[in-house]
């Protein structure tokens, strides 16, 4: 820390960083800088613009707030009450807050060059409408406590951040991302970070966004490894992105360009988004927002670019949860509501065969209908790519590549290991009450002292702690019970899906 922070700033850690001095909050050694900007507020003649630099401040920045949320709503009922969604009101929500060991200055910890310590980037999901780095379950502490400095990320949602139009970039939400990564690449060594090991990691929506940012040319070299944990390859090309865009325009009875939706009182656009988007999820579709195929972040397929070979020099780990569906079928319920005939009619509409569904009915014989169709689509969208993409980067001789699943089944409401529920283990947040929502009170800590260390291990040295995928398929398991190394987990359901 320089001379001039450490004589200016009074009564809390200091960072002088090329746009300004900010002043956080330090509590146990971990100092926190919260609401640092990256990028302009998106407004005005920004809006549905790429991303521009932050521009410098005067003084002492105070960083001991969150920043303001992009414009979402909340999740709807029932599951608001599972997913905590804070909301902080203003324009510049293009920010990211850091939490890194105090002092930040000295060495690292033993990585190569020792040039200072991990660096984590957060990228939070909520299906690209929902979200934002101030839930509490991602507060970065753990992290920092264990010698990773951590940065969360807030970026554009919705039609700010995902609509397509004629006049006006794509991917914009993703611009952003690639925006915050730049500025930790800029100025995250100010924290005491290495700025050439970097983790980029997130869940759901956030990992969708991973799988574009190491398929994107605009991406490279931001990054040493990554993380997608409930995610996998995922956009639409132009034409498709932009459907939900046009339903929106419909809705709202304007052109469906940038300009026009410009025009438009944000409370009414994001009522007309809601009203939209409000009928689907991830497993039984509806309009959606989607990260598109737009030549630029983009110039095809995140899929087949990974396949290719982008980004064979970044280490992979990537997995899910075992009843990823259950948040979406269970609260809802539609495992109850899901016949064998609406199973039928969902299955084709999904275009899952029924020769894969045969399997999943034979090896499932006391479940219900609805609860084979949810595991059904939860492999569609996110086991068979990963183990896919595993497969062609062990082929293509890439960076190692690990798998895991989290198994663990909380007692809430019945959702077991259902999506997002590994959040709390990874971030080591058990005791905060919006962790609990979704986990209880008695979940295990000693998985999560596993599981967090693993994602420390992997961000610190590559090697979370077991054995890179090979032809037989190792994949780590979080719970139930210890932590264990098994060999091709439910491969008779995997491998019909091959055929």
């Amino acid at each position: 820390m320089s001379e001039y922070v450490a004589e200016h700033v009074q009564d809390g850690p200091g960072v002088r960083t090329p746009n300004g001095v900010l002043r956080g909050a330090l509590k146990d050694d971990v100092a926190s800088f919260l609401g640092i900007p990256y990028a302009q507020a998106p407004v005005g003649a920004l809006r549905f613009r790429a991303p521009e630099p932050a521009e410098p401040w005067e003084g002492i920045r105070e960083a001991t707030a969150f920043g303001a949320t992009a414009p979402k709503r909340p999740y709807a009922p029932p599951l608001d009450a599972l997913l905590p969604d804070p909301e902080v009101a203003g324009d510049d929500c293009l920010n990211l807050n850091v939490w890194t060991p105090w002092p930040a200055a000295g060495p690292g910890d033993g990585g190569p060059g020792d040039g200072g310590r991990a660096v984590m980037v957060w990228i939070h999901g909520g299906s690209l409408i929902h979200g934002s780095s101030a839930v509490p379950v991602y507060d970065g502490t753990a992290f920092a406590r264990d010698g990773v400095v951590l940065v969360s990320v807030n970026y554009r949602l919705g039609i700010e951040g995902f609509g397509v139009f004629p006049d006006a970039p794509a991917n914009l939400g993703l611009r952003d991302q690639i925006a915050a990564l730049t500025w930790v690449r800029e100025n995250i060594a100010a924290f005491g970070g290495d700025p050439d090991r970097v983790t980029v990691f997130g869940e759901s929506a956030g990992a969708i966004s991973i799988a574009a940012l190491l398929a994107s040319p605009l991406a490279k070299g931001l990054f040493r490894r990554a993380v997608i944990q409930s995610g996998a390859p995922s956009a639409r090309s132009i034409d498709v992105a932009r459907r939900t865009t046009e339903a929106i325009a419909a809705r709202l009875k304007v052109p469906a360009t940038a300009e026009a939706f410009a025009g438009v009182d944000p409370e009414r656009l994001l009522a007309a988004q809601t009203a939209v988007t409000g009928k689907g999820n991830p497993v039984l579709s509806g309009h959606a927002f989607h990260i598109a195929v737009d030549g630029d972040v983009l110039p095809d397929h995140p899929g087949d670019l990974l396949a290719d070979g982008a980004s064979a020099d970044v280490e992979l780990l990537m997995g899910t949860n075992t009843d990823e569906y259950r948040l979406w079928f269970v609260p809802g319920g539609h495992t109850e509501r899901v016949g064998s005939l609406a199973q039928r009619f969902l299955l084709r509409k999904g275009r899952i065969s029924p020769r894969v569904a045969k399997v999943y009915r034979e090896g499932r014989p006391q479940e219900k209908p609805g609860e084979v169709l949810g595991v059904l689509a939860a492999d569609k969208l996110l086991r068979i790519p990963q183990n896919m993409l595993a497969d062609y980067r062990l082929a293509g001789r890439t960076a190692a590549t690990y798998l895991y699943e989290f198994g663990w089944p909380s007692p809430v409401l019945g959702l077991r290991a259902c999506h997002a529920l590994e959040l709390g283990f990874v971030f080591d947040t058990l005791d905060l009450p919006e962790t609990r929502a979704l986990t209880g009170p008695d979940a295990p800590r000693a998985l999560a002292t596993a599981m967090h260390a693993a994602w420390v291990a992997f961000a610190k040295t590559g090697d979370p702690g077991w054995r890179p995928w090979d032809p037989a398929r190792p994949v780590m398991t979080f719970g139930p019970g210890v932590p264990s190394l098994v060999e091709a987990p439910r491969e008779a359901e995997r491998r019909v899906w091959e055929i």
